[in-house]
């Protein structure tokens, strides 16, 4: 798939905001199977300010949470009525950490449902740095109305 969707388009799916927006570009998607996003590093996100002094290190527990939002647009973007829902993190399941991600990193991440109900989700989530696994994870969402 040739289309790339920006950070407006982002926005118009996710109800996320800055700071904690952390998906810059959507890269593909194949509706109900899978997505491929992207999110850039850099030395100016404020969790870098004490995580940690002198040596950043992008906490893990928001690479997961960026996986999540991946998976959000892509449970969102093709809903009728989407923006009148919200997609929560209900569960995150053999979390595994491979490598920091520091400043300077593009981390791509690549969702895929394993499992899709109406309201109900479980996927796949891998985030990369340079073809490298930086966390992977199941993660389980349920979709409410706002």
């Amino acid at each position: 798939m040739s289309t790339v969707w920006d950070s407006r388009w982002i926005l118009s799916v996710l109800p996320h905001r800055y700071p904690f927006l952390l998906v810059d570009r959507v890269l593909a998607i194949e509706p109900k199977q899978r997505i491929v996003a992207l999110k850039n590093v850099t030395v100016n996100e404020e969790f870098f300010v004490g995580h940690f002094p002198g040596q950043p290190v992008m906490p893990g527990v928001l690479v997961v949470e960026g996986m999540a939002q991946a998976g959000g647009i892509l449970l969102l973007h093709d809903q009728p009525e989407g923006e009148r829902r919200l997609v929560y993190l209900t569960g995150i399941e053999r979390a595994r950490f491979r490598r920091p991600v520091v400043p300077g990193d593009q981390l791509r991440f690549e969702v895929e449902v394993l499992h899709l109900r109406e309201r109900h989700c479980k996927l796949a989530a891998r985030a990369l740095v340079e073809g490298q696994v930086a966390a992977e994870a199941q993660l389980s969402s349920a979709m409410v109305e706002r």
